[in-house]
């Protein structure tokens, strides 16, 4: 390829300076062209290693939107992210359902100016409403099962007035029903809604840490295979997306199988959902989350055919590790599978207000480690792998 350049270059040069004397040919042009032919090699070599330099993270509340903005601009961008995944869930005005918003919502004029701040910065913005499971957390039952409780899969379940885990009921997050007959004329109307309201062109379903799955009480999920019922939702939802040119991701833990790897209940599944893998769409992207080892199943997800992210929380080291191993990824497979290792994504567990403010305050690093010290390890060591 650079011999080709090279050809090109000199070629132009040599007809530059023949002319010159009819054309009054201007010598900075050619000295222009000099330079490139000098640099090109190092500005290929700066292209992204990765397609995706990503982070998630809870959208803001309506008072931080400015301070978010802000933080888009002069830290994410600069630091080359590229991918933003905001978790919106009920934090937005909905219009179409209206009695889905949180209180005090984000507004459809608040939405557009954190798009136009990702659009002048380059960034891809995905919103995210965690779908199927994470309908409610701890002591607090989420809007989606606060308004709708029919679309409960364990109601004879019954959220705690103090919430400790583990516990008799095994209750994490309730679920909804996937097998409700309505259920889905209420998820469709919110995606529509947040996809336009953010011009996104992917929507992040989270589908994590399902734990209440073909619930053997529930009527209508009794007795249906946890695999086929978790793979006919996420279908359904990349389905929806794919007929208006969208596309789905996800987090990967519940696809991959913790009896055999020894992962664990909460970065893989312990209820049988994980041969679902080989029943959904190669379409979606996948979520690699992992917070304490660099475990290497983006492999496993690129080789089942699917794009796939690696994502970290807290500890510098574990990103560090996850960057060069994605890289290593990379660079020892085929053409075809390469490309399917997206890249990295920093993934924050705090308010968005909170993790600004940690961000510039002095490091603080304690046995769980430092999202914020986290995020800056990523990005410094994928802006190395491109030096």
């Amino acid at each position: 390829m650079f011999d080709m350049f090279y050809e090109i270059v000199f070629l132009q040069l040599e007809l530059a300076l023949k002319m010159r004397s009819t054309l009054r040919f201007n010598m900075r042009k050619t000295i222009y062209l000099l330079l490139i032919t000098l640099f090109y090699p190092c500005v290929m070599m700066a292209q992204n290693v990765f397609a995706v330099n990503g982070f998630c993270i809870a959208a803001p509340d309506r008072n931080g939107v400015d301070k978010f903005v802000d933080f888009i601009e002069n830290e994410l961008a600069p630091a080359g992210i590229n991918t933003l995944v905001l978790r919106v869930d009920f934090n937005y005005a909905y219009k179409s359902r209206p009695e889905l918003q949180d209180e005090n919502p984000l507004t459809e004029e608040d939405v557009k100016k954190i798009v136009a701040s990702c659009k002048n910065s380059g960034i891809n913005l995905i919103p995210q409403v965690n779908l199927l499971g994470h309908q409610s957390w701890a002591e607090k039952t989420n809007k989606l099962l606060e308004v709708y409780p029919e679309f409960d899969e364990t109601p004879h379940i019954k959220i705690p007035e103090k919430y400790e885990w583990p516990n008799d009921d095994g209750l994490y997050c309730k679920s909804y029903c996937p097998q409700h007959p309505e259920v889905h004329d209420v998820v469709f109307d919110l995606m529509d809604e947040i996809m336009e309201a953010f011009e996104a062109n992917a929507f992040h379903a989270g589908l994590d840490e399902v734990f209440y799955i073909a619930d053997p009480k529930c009527p209508r999920c009794k007795g249906m295979d946890p695999a086929t019922l978790f793979a006919e939702e996420v279908t359904r939802l990349s389905n929806h997306l794919t007929a208006k040119g969208q596309r789905l991701w996800m987090w990967g833990d519940r696809l991959i199988d913790a009896s055999t790897s020894d992962i664990g209940m909460w970065e893989g599944s312990m209820n049988n959902t994980a041969r679902a893998i080989d029943m959904i769409p190669k379409t979606v992207v996948i979520c690699d989350w992992h917070y304490e080892k660099a475990i290497p199943t983006p492999a496993y997800f690129a080789l089942k055919g699917f794009d796939v992210i690696a994502c970290p929380w807290r500890k510098p080291e574990v990103a560090k590790a996850q960057v060069q191993m994605m890289a290593d990824f990379k660079n020892n497979s085929t053409p075809e599978t390469s490309k399917k290792f997206m890249g990295m994504m920093q993934t924050v567990w705090s308010s968005a207000d909170s993790f600004i403010d940690d961000y510039f305050s002095p490091p603080v690093m304690d046995e769980k480690g430092s999202q914020t010290e986290c995020f800056k390890v990523m990005t410094a060591a994928v802006k190395k792998l491109e030096q």
